[in-house]
């Protein structure tokens, strides 16, 4: 098992002590920044909330995001087993 390294985990006004595989730290800090960016731009957009509102919006946003991710992935796999199988079918015609 590969050693843990502490990292501090800045969350909207809150620092989370959390303990990650090393490889993993470059994008877990990518995703911090990226939830910070989010809080400051809802608590530009939705001014008088406290802060719990703002990191409940930044986490419907990121697992709407997840999602979408998710869904285009099907699709692209979808649209690649159909080219395939086209594929197929035009090499099979053409060895006729």
């Amino acid at each position: 098992m590969p050693e843990l390294i502490p990292i501090s985990a800045l969350i909207g006004d809150r620092t989370y002590r959390i303990k990650i595989e090393p490889k993993d730290e470059e994008v877990i800090r990518k995703t911090l920044k990226i939830i910070n960016e989010k809080i400051v731009e809802f608590r530009t957009q939705f001014a008088g909330k406290d802060m719990q509102d703002y990191i409940a919006m930044v986490l419907i946003w990121f697992a709407t995001e997840q999602e979408e991710q998710a869904a285009a992935g099907i699709q692209l796999q979808t649209i690649a087993e159909k080219l395939t199988h086209l594929e197929k079918m035009v090499d099979s015609g053409l060895q006729k």
